[in-house]
């Protein structure tokens, strides 16, 4: 098969090579799916670069990037079904812990990481349906159905965000957005209710009234650290803001006492970790 790999970190240009390395066999229990798309999310580059507190040098001695891809079934292990063999699916965590992900021709991992992907879908949104796609599932439905509440999804124009539009919306809620430029369009075209612009100094207020004054519920934040005042100003008593990313503050300083008397659940979502139920 053919791979990308590296075996020390550093930008892509200078570390990332291709290679023809041997086509694995599936273990028990394990598919191998030839790809069609290699899915790349911000967790892949970090790894790549170097750039995760506290890790000096690669966990493995070759490893072949990215989590999330897409492709069909071409053999499968003992103790899976010869009927999966040609199976059009969509693949979560191929990296996690493993040296060998996604961005090859082909990859072996556990029959239940390879999900059906249905003929509809194509191939490349079937890519992103790995760690964004669940972690967007996680943030609306991690605290059961969304049915007539509202929800606040903090950066709706993101790949993350703009499925968690989606699925709110398909779940019954009520969605309230924001972006910032062509993002306002993206998420609206999405089904948010109301978009609103994140830079705006009264975005707390512009919430509420969207509402009709109401708190919100649950709030799904892509920049916790920057917004997690704002969250907490519009978070309804015994809310949960759901946060699966805090890249520009990543020591942010919490306001306690106004999440205190609201008893808000602060929910921190790591999708790799995600137990299986």
């Amino acid at each position: 098969m053919k791979a990308i790999h590296y075996t020390r970190f550093g930008p892509a240009a200078d570390v990332l090579t291709l290679a023809e390395m041997p086509t694995p066999d599936p273990a028990p229990g394990e598919v191998l799916v030839e790809l069609t798309f290699s899915g790349v999310n911000p967790s892949d580059v970090k790894a790549r670069s170097g750039t995760r507190p506290g890790v000096t040098k690669p966990p493995f001695d070759q490893i072949i990037p990215h989590s999330d891809g897409a492709g069909r079934i071409v053999a499968v292990g003992d103790d899976v079904p010869e009927t999966r063999i040609g199976q059009r699916v969509w693949i979560w965590n191929g990296q996690w812990q493993r040296p060998f992900g996604t961005a090859a021709t082909h990859i072996c991992l556990p029959a239940d990481q390879a999900v059906q992907l249905p003929d509809p879908i194509t191939m490349d949104t079937g890519a992103v349906l790995g760690i964004p796609g669940l972690t967007a599932a996680h943030a609306v439905f991690g605290g059961g159905a969304v049915a007539g509440q509202t929800l606040l999804i903090q950066g709706g124009a993101g790949t993350v965000g703009l499925l968690a539009v989606q699925l709110a919306k398909w779940g019954g809620a009520k969605v309230i957005a924001t972006a910032r430029g062509d993002g306002l369009t993206s998420a609206e075209d999405a089904g948010a209710d109301v978009v609103l612009n994140y830079s705006d100094p009264d975005l707390a207020q512009h919430i509420l009234a969207a509402n009709d004054g109401a708190p919100i519920s649950r709030i799904i934040e892509v920049e916790f650290g920057r917004n997690v005042g704002t969250d907490a100003e519009v978070i309804a008593p015994n809310g949960t803001i759901a946060a699966y990313g805090s890249a520009q503050d990543m020591a942010p300083t919490l306001p306690f006492g106004p999440l205190l008397f609201k008893a808000a659940t602060i929910d921190i979502l790591l999708i790799y970790l995600l137990p299986p139920d």
